[in-house]
């Protein structure tokens, strides 16, 4: 009987063992689960910072006042200004053929 008294005590030890095991690993993942949702949000947050900085610095008129400030860029007026015209090709149409030509044609 005393042997399987200690059979037993030793599979309620290991037993238990694994169950502080199993805990161990469940609190584990669950800090890591827990981290990278704080992360998740972190991200997140940034993102719309970013993204409203985008817009921001995507307005016409912050394009306008780089261009002037830093590339010394200005507003085309009428006096710079160089119009290239375009000539349109007149359609001519095709000189019909006589009929004589025609009937020896087929």
């Amino acid at each position: 009987m005393t042997r399987v008294n200690l059979l037993l005590l030793l599979t309620v030890v290991l037993s238990a063992l694994g169950v502080v095991h199993a805990q161990h690993d469940s609190r584990n993942v669950f800090v890591a689960l827990d981290r990278a949702t704080n992360e998740s949000r972190k991200l997140e947050i940034e993102f719309e910072r970013l993204q409203v900085e985008k817009r921001a610095q995507a307005t016409h008129l912050r394009v306008e006042q780089l261009a002037k400030e830093k590339l010394q860029m200005r507003t085309p007026t009428p006096a710079i200004t160089d119009y290239v015209g375009v000539k349109v090709p007149q359609y001519v149409p095709p000189e019909p053929k006589p009929a004589a030509a025609a009937g020896r044609a087929r």
